[in-house]
């Protein structure tokens, strides 16, 4: 019986396998096509198919494309930055204080945190533009971070507090009796504990923010504007005849970041997703 198992074993195998190859080439496509895209000339894009391959690469599709969101660029970058790392740290708190000092009213408190995750953007741009015009943050960066700090909460928090309900209480009461206080305990207990969780926020949250067109669209104007919006203003306001390597150099340029981290954390999200899966 045996011998005809592992035939059929190796045959399955190989199907599973060239069916995960032929949907990832399939997925790869577009990402192709861009690349290629990018470093064609305008000539070669007329003359050639999407998947040719460039005549003579250039790289001036990139630099124009620079020269049009570069600026922007940054200002996605000054806005992540701390808006992942703000809301990353008060979540951390949040979801230590839900698990750990549990209080009256904290499950109620957490089910109405928890409903924030569950609203979709456009709910609450009034209120936020309401809020942020009597701040005085209406079109700045500032204004930008708040607004994906708070709306971040609700995920960091309920990622943090479904982590920290994982660990063992017995650890956290042998710390009290101890003397060990609030801070204490979050910050040489917990804290070193909560690397997976931690680069699951961050991962979520820099990934959340940086795509984030409708917040920067909204709630930016001119020159605080995010890449996104930026790249958006150059592909439908463009004038003449169409610069397709450069529009594709531009989409490379505001996609390079969150496909950099994926690449490079992509495994530390899936274990951080699984690490506190089961209890003890």
């Amino acid at each position: 019986m045996s011998d005809f198992a592992q035939p059929r074993l190796t045959l399955g195998r190989l199907t599973i396998h060239a069916t995960l190859l032929l949907a990832c080439a399939v997925y790869l496509v577009p990402l192709i096509v861009m690349l290629l895209t990018s470093f064609k000339t305008p000539e070669d894009i007329r003359t050639g198919n999407l998947l040719s391959w460039p005549e003579a690469f250039t790289g001036m599709g990139w630099l124009t494309a620079w020269d049009a969101v570069g600026g922007y660029f940054w200002n996605s970058v000054k806005i992540v930055i701390p808006a992942v790392l703000i809301s990353t740290a008060l979540g951390a708190i949040n979801g230590y204080v839900l698990s750990m000092w549990r209080f009256r009213g904290s499950q109620l408190f957490f089910g109405l945190l928890l409903f924030g995750c569950f609203l979709p953007f456009q709910v609450i741009l009034l209120p936020a533009s309401f809020t942020l015009g009597k701040l005085g943050l209406a079109n700045t960066t500032t204004g930008l971070v708040l607004v994906h700090v708070v709306y971040g909460l609700a995920f960091t928090t309920l990622f943090f507090r479904n982590f920290y309900v994982s660990v063992p209480d017995a650890l956290v009461r042998a710390a009290r009796l101890d003397g060990a206080g609030f801070f204490t305990i979050f910050g040489r207990i917990l804290l070193p504990m909560s690397v997976p969780i931690i680069m699951v926020c961050l991962i979520w949250q820099f990934t959340q923010i940086w795509n984030d067109f409708l917040f920067g669209v909204v709630f930016a104007s001119g020159d605080t504007q995010p890449v996104t919006v930026a790249l958006n203003n150059l592909v439908n306001t463009s004038t003449g005849a169409k610069q397709y390597n450069v529009d594709m150099a531009a989409a490379m340029i505001a996609g390079l970041p969150t496909l950099v981290v994926y690449v490079i954390a992509g495994k530390y999200f899936l274990r951080g997703l699984t690490a506190g899966a089961v209890k003890g």
